[in-house]
């Protein structure tokens, strides 16, 4: 299904997202560690930009990493994400973003399952908006449902 994801105007912005959500995704922030809506969250179904509704994440990629944010193993597609060096903070990491809304995510890194790649996308709670698998295809994430159900049925 071809949708169009954007990212709205500064002031809607302001007013559909909270401080927090505005920070990380707009101003490159980041939430505090273990305390924050999706860590401990493992729930069937996807994870989309809070800002576009891009689809990003898939909860049969996610894992406990013990790093206090939500992380996912790879997104449901690289079409929806970017990837670029950052250079904060004194070390280089790469920075996780959406890419058509442009949100800042979060980053990833290489000490992930290596069973499933060994990357470990460590994502803010605040840049995301999480759709249960009951309420996916009503979303217009129908297409997205395979990845979520058992595949045992």
């Amino acid at each position: 299904m071809a949708r169009d994801y954007k990212k709205p105007g500064r002031e809607e912005l302001l007013k559909k997202l909270d401080e927090l959500q505005y920070k990380v995704t707009q101003e490159n922030a980041t939430e505090r560690p273990f305390n924050n809506t999706y860590d401990n969250h493992f729930e069937k179904g996807i994870y989309v930009d809070i800002v576009s509704g891009e689809p990003l994440f898939a909860s049969t990629h996610k894992f406990n990493s013990g790093c206090g944010w939500p992380a996912f193993s790879k997104p449901i597609s690289r079409e929806f994400i970017k990837e670029k060096a950052d250079f904060s903070h004194s070390m280089h990491r790469i920075e996780v973003r959406s890419k058509h809304a442009d949100s800042h995510l979060g980053h990833v890194f290489t000490d992930g399952p290596v069973e499933e790649g060994g990357l470990r996308y460590c994502i803010n709670s605040a840049a995301l908006r999480f759709i249960p698998v009951k309420k996916m295809k009503e979303e217009g994430y129908e297409e997205y449902i395979p990845l979520v159900e058992d595949n045992d049925k």
